[in-house]
């Protein structure tokens, strides 16, 4: 539990606010608009959802502003410029408050190999795998069933979640956050063509990770095949995101669920890719591209902006028949120009 006041003060250095009702207010939980109750509290920071406010029973509401008036008819409220950055701060404060707290050291069923560097402060859990020369920095959590692999480095206060693994020699910073079944390090998909087969090519690089990168659930950072993958600081990656190798994501760019980034592909920074899409391989986006869900990046994109390349959903008979169209648009295109030259002919001819 916190009082109001309390929270208002410990955010107050970052995000300057007023309060406006009983700094004495006890809070015991963060709940949406909708359902929160009297010792909730909420957050309002678009304007459609503002029909909700009068109806909410949340006990302190956040929001900017625009929203003082309509906000305190209702009761206690938090007035700052920014809510949903806002609640996303204190959403961390709260963690950090009353999340569950890992106990500095090693669990005894846990695998430490005497050449690892583990620091006092760590937390290795029930079963883990840390390999020689490996090194675990202060803070850190290592998760049940994690493997850290030879010569691998974690940088301080990062957490891998349970069943995380880290390859040999790879690199990850300070204040990172892998969920569970991350796996960073894996062989990229690097196989040459011969009479007999595939030939593998071996992947002899590296994964090299910032600070503050957060990668979800089940999402894979392939080692580079020579040189290194590059995830710079505050990249996010949501959950089943696949990075291939050699690929390098600038700084504080964001993927959404389902993307897969091809080989040796270059992402600016501050880029976000939705949901679904696809990044072919060897190729550039520009700082501050976005792409829409389900798009195909077929070609380097040079400037900032957003782009799609969606082929909207319809009725199977309907998309049949446009699917058929499209392939004959070259061939129209053709006839459309040979039309164009002859009339272009015959008002030259023309007296």
């Amino acid at each position: 539990m916190l009082l109001l006041g309390q929270i208002v003060q410990a955010l107050e250095v970052d995000f300057p606010a007023r309060l406006i009702g009983p700094a004495q207010l006890p809070i015991e939980g963060l709940a949406p608009l909708e359902s929160a109750g009297p010792s909730q509290l909420s957050f309002l920071s678009h304007p459609k959802y503002q029909s909700q406010l009068p109806l909410s029973k949340a006990g302190c509401v956040i929001v900017s502003p625009v929203m003082e008036a309509l906000a305190v008819q209702r009761g206690p409220a938090i007035v700052v410029a920014d809510p949903y950055l806002y609640f996303a701060r204190l959403t961390q404060l709260w963690k950090r408050r009353h999340g569950p707290i890992a106990e500095a050291g090693i669990d005894p069923s846990a695998s430490v190999h005497p050449r690892a560097r583990v620091a006092a402060s760590a937390s290795i859990g029930a079963f883990a795998v840390v390999r020689a020369h490996a090194v675990i920095g202060e803070g850190v959590r290592i998760g049940e069933h994690c493997v850290v692999g030879e010569g691998a480095q974690v940088g301080d206060d990062t957490v891998l979640a349970a069943r995380v693994t880290l390859g040999h020699d790879c690199l990850v910073g300070r204040r990172c956050i892998f969920h569970s079944g991350v796996v960073i390090g894996a062989d990229g998909f690097g196989f040459a063509p011969s009479p007999q087969g595939w030939v593998k090519i071996e992947q002899l690089g590296i994964v090299r990770i910032g600070d503050d990168v957060e990668i979800g659930a089940n999402s894979c950072v392939d080692r580079a095949a020579l040189g290194q993958t590059v995830l710079e600081d505050g990249v996010k990656l949501d959950n089943l995101v696949q990075i291939g190798h050699n690929v390098h994501v600038g700084a504080h760019t964001a993927m959404a669920g389902c993307v897969g980034v091809a080989g040796s592909a270059r992402i600016g920074q501050r880029c976000t890719i939705g949901g679904g899409a696809v990044v072919l391989g060897h190729l550039s986006l520009a700082d501050g591209v976005h792409i829409s869900a389900a798009s195909v990046v077929t070609r380097s994109i040079n400037k900032p902006g957003l782009y799609s390349g969606l082929f909207p959903i319809d009725d199977n008979a309907a998309w049949e028949k446009n699917a058929a169209t499209l392939k004959q648009l070259h061939g129209l295109r053709d006839r459309i120009k040979r039309l164009e030259s002859q009339l272009a002919q015959g008002d030259n001819k023309a007296p």
